[in-house]
């Protein structure tokens, strides 16, 4: 008779390995939001700068790429507003909802309106959105589990997946539509059906939306409905607690942050490229020909989330079984800096590309291969690897308990910072001209990956 409930107990002890179903609403949540913004982005300077009579919008392309730059940084800063909004007063899931609805309208103006006032009231619409909507999903995701849950890490990383599967068949998607489906051969001028691809990157949204709120009582009941970030009453104990100055290595652990936060910053702005002057240079010089077939420039932004796709596992095996070397893992400031290196080593190889081709589009002595930009998006992927994921856990790691959302934000707000200067760089490149812009970011990224990696044990000292 005592078997059974002993049986029933140890059952009980066995830790749970099989994910909520909530997990995969937001998963799919997540992929057709990146969908919608991803396949936005990979067509959006070449919507601005190809001439008005071939469907686009016919701005300069510096003024284009200035554009891009405020855009994606401006949709790192908003969700320090949306997060204390729905922290506040409105709780994550409705936050969630008003930031894909928003987003979607976003893309639909764009779909409707082809002109520069459709333009800017898109694009404000969409970073008003990704206010709303980025700060919550995440937040959700670590929500179903406890604190405690060894499952939180591969969810984590499942999530990560939804991400850029999205991001990996948008730009084929919408590029495909704008590019060749809806284009049209009008008396030898080509006419590109941009405006189709943002209707579908705004379709995409919708999907993710009707999904998450036909689903979401089911799948993920109460959570993120109420507001957690009321304000509540202080008592002596939080009060002496928030006026005690932090300790020494409190202090050195936030200087940390700081310093590789300004390292990071150069990372980006090369890194972010990818939207604007890479594929404008693809778009331009590389020769895109396959067997007489000719690839979308779009299709270019599918590479790196491809390369994610496939790289992420090796990359981990390699930590894995650093760690457990006699020489262990390499700290964090190795990581970061072997990744600026890559990203540097990635316009290295463009470098022969722009000494073949020029930087005049009037005069172009001969396109580039396509295997430049592959090889270039590869190297920059597994630059990305070394130093994105070890950034978000090395701020959670380091930062004091009353500073850490103060600190995330700097963190993120270091990635906005990176993107407006990411278009300014960009702009550059009709001026300056692609071999000075390409050898410049990768003199400097290469430059302060090695200056990284040699101050690495004085910043792994600080960390203790």
């Amino acid at each position: 008779m005592s078997a059974l409930p002993e049986t029933k107990t140890l059952e009980n002890r066995r830790p749970k390995t099989k994910h909520p179903p909530g997990l995969y609403l937001l998963f799919f949540t997540e992929l057709w939001e990146r969908f919608s913004y991803y396949g936005m982005r990979a067509i959006l300077v070449l919507y601005l700068t190809t001439e008005l009579v071939s469907g686009g919008l016919g701005i300069k392309p510096s003024v284009a790429m200035t554009v891009y730059g405020f855009f994606t940084g401006a949709v790192y800063f908003t969700p320090l507003v949306g997060g204390y909004l729905s922290d506040r007063f409105l709780g994550r899931r409705l936050a969630i909802t008003i930031g894909g609805i928003t987003m979607a309208l976003g893309n639909f103006v764009l779909f409707a309106v082809n002109n520069q006032i459709g333009l800017y009231i898109g694009l404000i619409l969409l970073i008003i959105g990704n206010g709303f909507f980025k700060p919550n999903i995440s937040t959700l995701v670590g929500e179903l589990y406890a604190p405690n849950d060894k499952r939180k890490d591969a969810a984590f990383t499942i999530f990560y997946m939804g991400i850029n599967i999205g991001a990996l068949f948008a730009p084929l998607v919408c590029g495909f539509l704008a590019e060749k489906y809806f284009a049209t051969n009008i008396n030898g001028v080509i006419h590109y059906g941009f405006k189709y691809g943002f209707l579908a990157a705004a379709i995409g949204m919708i999907i993710g939306q009707f999904i998450f709120n036909l689903f979401g009582n089911r799948y993920l009941g109460d959570i993120g409905k109420k507001p957690t970030g009321a304000p509540v009453k202080r008592n002596k104990e939080t009060e002496t607690k928030a006026k005690t100055p932090l300790t020494k290595q409190e202090k050195q652990n936030v200087a940390v942050i700081f310093i590789l936060t300004c390292f990071v910053i150069f990372f980006w702005a090369g890194f972010e490229q990818a939207g604007s002057s890479l594929t404008l240079y693809t778009d331009k010089f590389v020769d895109k020909s396959i067997g007489g077939w000719t690839m979308p420039t779009s299709w270019f932004q599918s590479l790196n989330p491809f390369f994610i796709i496939v790289l992420a596992p090796i990359v981990s095996l390699i930590w894995t079984k650093l760690s457990h070397s006699k020489r262990g893992d390499l700290p964090i400031p190795a990581k970061m800096g072997l990744g600026m290196i890559l990203l540097g080593l990635g316009f290295a190889v463009l470098i022969p590309a722009v000494l073949q081709t020029g930087s005049d589009e009037q005069h172009i002595a001969a396109k580039a291969n396509l295997l430049f930009i592959i090889f270039t998006y590869f190297l920059h992927t597994l630059g990305e690897l070394c130093l994105s994921p070890v950034g978000l856990s090395m701020v959670s790691k380091l930062a004091p308990a009353r500073l850490a959302s103060v600190l995330m934000g700097v963190w993120l707000a270091g990635t906005g910072v990176a993107q407006l200067l990411a278009g300014q760089l960009a702009a550059f490149t009709q001026s300056l001209g692609y071999l000075e812009i390409f050898s410049i970011i990768s003199g400097v990224t290469i430059g302060l990956g090695l200056i990284l990696l040699l101050f690495t044990k004085k910043l792994v000292r600080m960390m203790n």
